[in-house]
């Protein structure tokens, strides 16, 4: 099977790899073409454009940022769409709103092909240990055929239900993921209110029931001030405001909401636990 490939970002990259660890040919693109030099490297092929890629593969993975990055790949000069789409089989594993997954899935399916939607949870640890969890929705055979490639790029994949089912799962576990993360800084700006020490609350968090790999990584990411994104706190507030969208936003959701979109214009870049820096800003003003 020809596999193609579309993003390289800090998710792509590494599941591009192991794509191509198990020698798999990996046709690729991104936007910035300097991006591909490394799974070039590693014996992916690079090309100009996504007409290219849908053209020397029978199925595409999509792993980019938002709505107007597939929309652009898709509908866009030399997109998808532009090719002959026959028997392609398109897995869109972006976080992005249900609605544009179903609406592509309609048109690619006039064209004789199918689209997948197949976000992942985890971050870029996890992607590149083949420790995803990936959300399907869409058609549940095509789905099934697609598991030798899902076993590579995760521990497991999950048929959720019809097109945009994925991306609605998705949201609601990155909307729990937003509340948790605040409420784990809020945990650590009290602790240093009190004169706590951070690593007798952490060691404390790592020992009892709250204990798990994120809070674990995260707070390996405090004591080592590392805030290099492993999940852009912007894609959170991203997601945020797309489940506020789709309606999947209660009290809590709502509140994080408002606090990650705010943390966004100064922390953006940054990993989603600098909502801590954005939170003891709000606290000192």
């Amino acid at each position: 099977m020809n596999i193609g490939w579309i993003g390289l970002g800090t998710m792509g990259k590494p599941m591009v790899k192991r794509l191509l660890e198990q020698n798999h040919h990996v046709t690729v693109f991104n936007r910035t073409i300097e991006k591909s030099a490394e799974v070039v490297d590693l014996g992916a092929s690079a090309v100009q454009t996504p007409l290219e890629v849908v053209s020397k593969s029978d199925c595409i993975f999509i792993m980019v940022s938002d709505d107007e990055a597939v929309h652009e790949i898709f509908s866009g000069a030399d997109g998808l769409l532009t090719g002959e789409l026959s028997g392609k089989v398109f897995i869109n594993m972006s976080t992005v709103s249900p609605g544009i997954n179903r609406s592509l899935a309609e048109i690619v399916n006039e064209k004789g092909a199918t689209l997948i939607d197949a976000p992942v949870s985890g971050s870029v640890m996890q992607a590149e240990q083949g420790q995803l969890v990936i959300l399907g929705g869409g058609d549940e055979k095509v789905f099934d055929e697609l598991t030798p490639l899902f076993d590579i790029l995760g521990k497991m994949s999950i048929y959720v239900g019809l097109s945009g089912s994925g991306n609605e799962l998705k949201l609601i576990i990155n909307s729990l993921l937003a509340i948790i993360t605040q409420g784990f800084a809020e945990a650590l700006l009290a602790t240093e209110s009190k004169g706590i020490e951070l690593d007798k609350f952490l060691t404390l968090i790592n020992n009892s029931a709250l204990s798990n790999i994120f809070l674990k990584a995260k707070g390996d990411m405090l004591t080592s001030g590392n805030y290099n994104a492993a999940f852009a706190l912007k894609h959170l507030a991203k997601d945020l405001n797309l489940a506020k969208q789709e309606n999947i936003l209660r009290d809590m959701g709502n509140l994080a909401l408002q606090n990650f979109q705010s943390a966004a214009v100064h922390y953006g870049d940054q990993d989603v636990i600098a909502i801590k820096k954005s939170l003891d800003d709000n606290n000192a003003s």
